[in-house]
């Protein structure tokens, strides 16, 4: 590959989240494509038609042209309209339809990974008409094909990959909105800290510090004397994160200890993807 050095993580920790996936659905028989994932609203089938669709527009490729059904419960803003255009297009392919779009785009984009030269600050398209910088759109591939990753893996029970290279850019991509979840959603008073102890896989423990002004950071120092500390293991934290399931549903797998209500308000804002 000649990416630049700052997006080859990312680069190759999509590579590695993408063939888990096509090597996932390859064998899938025209029934097990109907089966219900963790991702609200979306069967195995709809989940590769989005990292299909996803995959087509960092080609460059134009959006379907398509309306959407109103009864689709879970499609509740502008967000989640965009994403599921890609999705709905492809809810009647059959099977060999969808394993052969997956590995044609794939290869598409495995050519364009080779041949890339810009630089991580290039403006590249981004949802609603938006622009990122690659470096955004390359992290936000890498994090997105690991959680979906995840998703096939719990719908067609084929557990694995959680410590692979997706998993620790996913780590990062969590923990860098948490002190916004703490501080800002959840409310946290001023001049507090937070504890996460995350075993597993992947492991670690960070503190959010909430500031005198209000303002959360994050750091992996321990905390002497923290308002409250969350322990659980990292598929746990993954899948409460990413909207996965509601904290009372895995209620025996949390170990909360300090201001139950500070706990519980972090908990009911602790999903950040849309």
């Amino acid at each position: 590959m000649t990416v630049h050095p700052s997006l080859q993580t990312y680069a190759d920790a999509w590579t590695h989240s993408v063939e888990a996936i096509a090597e996932l659905v390859q064998p899938l028989v025209e029934g097990e494509w109907n089966r219900a994932t963790p991702c609200p609203g979306w069967s195995v089938r709809d989940i590769v038609s989005h990292v299909i669709g996803l995959e087509c527009e960092m080609l460059g490729d134009p959006r379907p042209i398509h309306s959407l059904p109103r009864d689709l419960y879970h499609v509740r803003s502008d967000f989640a309209r965009y994403m599921e255009m890609q999705v709905d297009v492809r809810r009647h392919h059959t099977a060999p339809e969808m394993t052969a779009e997956l590995e044609y785009v794939l290869i598409r984009r495995a050519r364009m990974l080779r041949n890339e030269s810009r630089s991580p600050d290039t403006l590249v398209r981004a949802p609603l008409g938006a622009e990122q910088s690659l470096e955004v759109a390359y992290r936000m591939r890498a994090f997105d094909s690991w959680v979906h990753e995840q998703d096939l893996r719990v719908a067609l029970d084929r557990p694995g990959n959680l410590d692979s290279p997706g998993a620790y850019v996913t780590r990062d991509c969590l923990l860098a909105v948490l002190p916004k979840v703490v501080a800002k959603d959840a409310g946290a008073p001023p001049n507090t800290a937070v504890v996460f102890d995350v075993s597993g896989p992947v492991e670690f423990l960070r503190t959010v510090r909430v500031d005198a002004e209000g303002r959360g950071t994050v750091d992996g120092t321990p905390s002497l004397g923290p308002a409250v500390t969350l322990a659980t293991d990292w598929e746990t934290y993954v899948r409460l994160a990413c909207g996965r399931v509601r904290p009372a549903a895995v209620g025996d797998r949390l170990k909360v200890e300090g201001d139950e209500e500070l706990a519980a308000a972090i908990l009911a804002n602790f999903a950040v993807t849309p």
